[in-house]
Formats: structure tokens, sequence, C-alpha cells
């Protein structure tokens, strides 16, 4: 039966016995109102570590003034049966004022990777949660730490941050998982409508019309970037925030697609702020004599 812990103390308590114990440890960070895209992690976290922390809290420090905080979905009980069924042994739960006690005034920040895409649109985004990450991995001493693929920028500050300040965790990334009309899936699908999350489907159709356009020998990113926003602006609930095309080291931008390409983009559909990307490899003569028909 998966543990539910509120403070520090105790899940330091049972990673600390862990430890003792010779077991590796598997963090799943999450905001909780867990979808199969979190179970994802969490199996495989229990494929590879001895014990499985999952922590859900919402975190104040990456939401701004006007984002939705106190409406983000929570239901605990839901999320400690989709744990109990992935694998995990433990659940911390804590509260904001165990997170941040009163005086809290340190602040993690990466440069440079949170300023752009994501972190525009959401000034201060990443810092509070570059600052949650390195406050849970000090709490818990993962070896492994599990994130999706849709939150691809995130990945990449978490990653910088691990190495810049020599955090002894592995950074683990899981591929996006989708509903079976593509739609990355994500807690704030359940603020759509019926109607809004049928149109919510362009922001897959855009990125496959990315993939298609390359392997079909677009190279031009000018080019590339006026026909995927065409598709997001054909949709009528949609109102494109970034479509970036960029490399998927740096986030930098890029004139021509390079050998491996990420094509990113955040998209409202009506009040609902979803993101999502692809990474591209290029097709080379060789990967394309070999898919060949013979």
């Amino acid at each position: 039966m998966v543990q539910v812990v509120n403070t520090i103390a105790d899940v330091r308590r049972l990673t600390a016995a862990a430890r003792l114990a010779g077991q590796s440890i598997g963090l799943v960070p999450t905001m909780g109102f867990l979808h199969d895209g979190h179970a994802a992690l969490v199996k495989a976290a229990a494929a590879e570590c001895d014990l499985v922390v999952v922590s859900i809290f919402v975190n104040p420090t990456q939401f701004g003034p006007s984002e939705d905080f106190h409406t983000y979905p929570r239901d605990l009980q839901r999320d400690v049966r989709t744990c109990q069924a992935a694998g995990a042994h433990v659940i911390f739960a804590p509260a904001v004022g165990e997170m941040y006690p009163d005086g809290f005034r340190t602040h993690v920040e990466v440069k440079g990777l949170s300023d752009l895409l994501c972190g525009a649109s959401r000034p201060g985004h990443f810092r509070g949660v570059a600052t949650v990450v390195a406050k849970l991995v000090g709490i818990l001493g993962p070896d492994r730490a599990y994130f999706g693929q849709k939150d691809y920028q995130q990945t990449l500050v978490i990653r910088r941050m691990v190495a810049d300040l020599n955090l002894p965790v592995e950074v683990v990334v899981i591929p996006t998982v989708r509903h079976p009309d593509g739609l990355a899936m994500s807690s704030r699908n359940t603020y759509l409508s019926s109607a809004e999350r049928a149109a919510a489907t362009v922001l897959y159709r855009t990125l496959q019309a990315a993939r298609q356009a390359i392997a079909a020998g677009e190279r031009d990113v000018a080019t590339l970037e006026r026909e995927l926003r065409g598709l997001i602006a054909a949709e009528p609930l949609a109102s494109l925030d970034y479509l970036a095309i960029v490399a998927p080291d740096d986030l930098s931008l890029l004139d021509q697609v390079a050998p491996t390409t990420l094509v990113a983009l955040a998209v409202r559909i009506g009040r609902t702020r979803l993101i999502d990307n692809i990474l591209i490899a290029v097709p080379t003569p060789e990967t394309a004599w070999e898919a060949g028909p013979y």
C-alpha cells in the first residue's frame, strides 16, 4: 500500500532507511491530478528503483500572478489510487508552508534556458520549477528523477541545474504520453469543453505536419513556420502563444533545419494554455536508403 507523508522529516526518515538498506530511490515530481502520463513516469521509476517517491505539490512559485494556482485541479485520493496502481511506494504531499516556511528567500535560476519559449510567456516560471526540484532532490536524495518530454524546456532547465550544481541525481526523460487522437496528456486538459477538446488536436496535427514537411525535403525554417502558423490560425478556438523551430540542446533559433530539430509550441484553446513538442531527426541519404522499399 502506498504511504502518504506530509512532512520533510517523515519522508527523510523513509528515504534514509531505504539508503541504509542499500536501496535505490526514484523521484517523480508532480503537481498532482495524475493521468496516464504521470503513471508512465511512476512505472519507469518502479522498473529501475527500489523505492519510488511521488511528490504531489502544486508549487506556487512557478505560477504567475494571473495564472491558475488556486484553481489548478487537485484530487489526492484519486492520485493515491493512480500511484498505487503504477507501483509507487511513497507519496510526499507537503503543504505550502512545509516547502516555503516563513522567511524563505533562496531561489535557483538557470539563466538563458529559462528566458525563452515558455519562459518568455511566463516570467519566473522556471525559477520556481528549478527551486522546487532542487529542494526535492535535497530533501529526498534520489538516485534518479523522472520527467516527461512534453515539458521539454523544463527537462533542459533541470539537466543544466543538476550539472551546474553537481547534484548527485540522474535525470530520466520519458516520451510524451498521448490520447488516441494525439493530444498530449495534461492535467489542464480537464479545463477544456467538448468543443475545445476537439480543437486542441490542432497542436499534434501541427507537429505532425512539421514532421511530414521535413520528411518531404523542406529545410527552410521560415517556410516551415509560415505553414505551421497557418494551421493554428485556421482553428477558430486556437490562439498561438509561440511556435519555435530550434536546436534541441539549447533552444537556439535555426535558419535551416538541423540534423535533429525541436519543434515546440504553446497554444491557448479558449482560456487554457497547452504546450507540446516533437523532436525530428532529418533523413539523410543513408537513412532514406535504409528505409526504402527494398
